[in-house]
């Protein structure tokens, strides 16, 4: 003890540990806890700590998320009027142009084959804006959804459903609950002039969907499955089993939450994106000169809109096109 009065540190050490002795010594004489007891105390301040929400700053943010979302979608409606959109039959690729790319990324149905060409189809919508639904909740701390009660709540728009949990309210016929549903305008009237117009608007929506969502999962809790595209937003995830990674079992399994991110709401679906001076179909050979762009971000740009100046990286626009000689030393 004398020698540890000399060494300051030391000397800390020692109280710290005789600290932690004395509450484990307090902790272990204590009776076993009663959790049955305990229960209606947290069932009480879990329904007190309803009370806080809607964060009443929150509010705005949540209605600009909204009406973002229906600019959003009556933009890129018009828009793929004007511009095609391709699709691939067989798995997830999207392309933007007059043709489909001849890059070899297929990997067919399930992914039973490996770097095949795409066999193109006409696209829609949703392969410009990924539909991402969950449970609209009747109440935000309500209990957990279980298994056999996941026939009792619709299945929303998770945009929707955060923005209502954190206050907006609005008529959902109108904003297309159950999909987009929202009407496009007609294209026959417009002008070069106005169809930029509609594409600098709907690219600053789409900007602004982006922002108000992470605003918004700063404050209110959102799940998202570690092994599917499932989404909850909530303060805990639901029961129902509908996870696809358990092929063994005769049902499917549950999922295993964490914290879901902006892209998991909404997502960015990049495809390839040919600059100026690319050729007009984009060659397999050449894929590593190419450049990448949001869905979103590359239709408004063949719209005559400005992409923003963070997505020029992933762009390449300044970068060398593929008919390049390359001189050896």
């Amino acid at each position: 003890m004398f020698r540890a009065m000399k060494n300051p540190r030391l000397w800390c050490n020692t109280i710290m540990v005789q600290g932690l002795i004395g509450i484990t010594r307090h902790y272990r004489s204590n009776p076993k806890v009663d959790f049955k007891k305990l229960r209606p105390m947290i069932l009480k301040r879990i329904e007190n700590r309803a009370k806080y929400y809607p964060v009443k700053d929150m509010i705005p943010v949540a209605y600009d998320v909204v009406r973002s979302r229906s600019l959003l979608i009556q933009g890129v409606s018009t828009l793929l009027q004007v511009i095609p959109i391709w699709s691939c039959k067989f798995c997830q690729e999207v392309y933007i142009g007059e043709k489909g790319h001849a890059i070899k990324t297929c990997h067919g149905y399930k992914r039973h084959s490996k770097n095949k060409p795409h066999e193109w189809i006409k696209g829609g919508i949703n392969d410009i804006l990924v539909p991402v639904n969950t449970f609209h909740l009747k109440t935000m701390f309500q209990n957990v959804i279980k298994h056999d009660e996941r026939f009792d709540y619709n299945r929303i728009p998770a945009i929707l459903e955060l923005a209502l949990q954190a206050g907006a309210d609005f008529d959902f016929d109108h904003e297309g609950i159950s999909g987009n549903k929202i009407e496009c305008l007609n294209v026959e009237s417009l002008s070069p002039n106005d169809l930029r117009v509609i594409s600098e608007g709907t690219l600053k929506a789409w900007e602004v969907v982006r922002s108000g969502v992470q605003k918004l999962m700063m404050v209110y809790s959102a799940k998202v499955c570690k092994y599917c595209s499932e989404v909850h937003v909530g303060p805990s995830g639901h029961k129902a089993r509908l996870c696809g990674v358990f092929k063994y079992e005769k049902w499917r399994g549950g999922h295993f939450w964490k914290k879901a991110e902006v892209d998991d709401l909404v997502p960015e679906k990049v495809v390839w994106f040919r600059r100026p001076q690319d050729p007009v179909v984009l060659e397999d050979k050449w894929r590593s000169f190419y450049g990448h762009a949001p869905a979103v971000v590359d239709l408004c740009t063949k719209g005559g809109a400005v992409a923003p100046i963070k997505y020029y990286c992933m762009m390449k626009l300044q970068g060398l096109s593929a008919d390049v000689a390359f001189k050896t030393r």
